[in-house]
């Protein structure tokens, strides 16, 4: 079973490389995840599917841009799965960017080592195809990595100007009042304001440096519990199956894990409204599937492509650029996008005339540990 973004069910036409470094996929993530443990600070603390991210879906891309004739350049063509990894790394981890590009450097030195005890001699257009895709995804993830910094750093200003406003305005007038007074009572009341206004400040520092290691500004309040998102993924396929005539499938295993059934069932949804309404009236695929505690939920529709300079813009924007002459994103995947994140994870697109579209919920199997509230 392939975790790439494209979702494709036909590996026949995989090349013999492609299959052979899918085939040692399990391999090199565990060198992998037992290096990055050791090697880059931070990472042995983590949890196994935040350590993992998205890195099974670019690995299973990378595999794929191997065969010449494959639509996928390279790992990061089509999809935005790497910007995904670097957004999650910023939320729900210490990481610096010089982390995040660690972890890339040793996959590539984990895949070619495994590859060479496994006897896999890659030719010099293929190891080219792996140094190029691992550049550009350690780009892709660090921009996204910034991004959401930065997207902190604004919050944090803003809370700076507003909600430290008045505290600091009763300080400062206390100071000024113990300055010119000759009362000790006064000078007693104001010292004891500006004792509460400081203790109150010390509170909003420590919640502001907690927020620039982690977002917590619009996270959903989750109600978990146990289910299998397979049995889920056929409640939703029967619920459109009468009424969508181009027909629906789920294909997977059962996967039990620790979810709010309610979040993601509107946020599943979601997704497979959208793949209705601007796919080509071609069956819709819903995909379950699990991976080192992930949980990958696939909604894959055929259909025009969507451009990739918007593909970073759509959970953010509410409207959808001209293409099919269908208009409107609505709010259904920036909800989306709210729903993976509160489960600890995230949520890529990957797009093309050849592969149609395909949008990927990842997230940990249980989300106990990153449920906030």
């Amino acid at each position: 079973m392939t975790f790439a973004t494209d979702q494709q069910l036909n590996h026949d036409s995989l090349s013999r490389t492609s299959r052979a470094v899918l085939a040692i996929r399990t391999a090199v993530f565990d060198q992998w995840e037992h290096e990055v443990r050791a090697r880059v600070e931070g990472a042995a603390q983590l949890l196994r599917p935040i350590l993992i991210n998205t890195m099974p879906a670019f690995y299973d891309n990378l595999a794929e841009s191997l065969t010449p004739d494959y639509p996928r350049a390279n790992a990061t063509s089509n999809t935005n799965v790497a910007g995904v990894h670097g957004n999650e790394r910023a939320r729900t981890t210490t990481y610096s960017a010089a982390q995040v590009i660690h972890e890339y450097q040793i996959l590539k030195e984990v895949l070619f080592r495994v590859a060479s005890q496994s006897g896999i001699a890659f030719q010099a257009s293929e190891s080219q195809v792996i140094e190029v895709s691992i550049n550009l995804a350690m780009r892709d993830a660090v921009r996204e990595f910034s991004h959401m910094h930065e997207g902190l750093r604004h919050r944090l200003a803003a809370t700076l100007t507003h909600d430290m406003r008045t505290p600091l305005s009763v300080v400062l007038n206390g100071s000024r009042l113990i300055e010119k007074t000759t009362s000790l009572d006064h000078a007693q009341m104001a010292a004891s304001k500006i004792r509460d206004q400081a203790a109150r400040l010390s509170e909003m520092i420590t919640s502001l440096v907690d927020a620039l290691t982690y977002d917590q500004a619009d996270h959903l309040t989750l109600a978990p519990s146990t289910f299998d998102m397979h049995a889920l993924a056929l409640e939703v396929k029967d619920q459109y199956s009468d009424a969508y005539t181009g027909g629906f499938e789920v294909i997977g295993t059962p996967v039990t894990g620790f979810w709010d059934r309610d979040l993601i069932r509107r946020a599943l949804e979601n997704l497979a409204n959208n793949a209705v309404k601007y796919g080509d009236g071609g069956c819709v695929r819903i995909t379950v599937k699990e991976y080192r505690e992930r949980m990958m939920l696939g909604v894959h529709n055929s259909g025009i492509a969507i451009p990739v300079d918007m593909q970073s813009r759509l959970f953010d924007y509410l409207r959808r650029g001209p293409t099919g002459g269908v208009q409107g994103w609505g709010i259904g995947l920036p909800y989306a996008k709210n729903v993976a994140e509160s489960h600890g994870g995230s949520i890529a697109v990957d797009s093309s005339k050849e592969s149609g579209t395909t949008f990927v919920i990842d997230i940990p199997v249980d989300c106990k540990p990153f449920i906030r509230s």
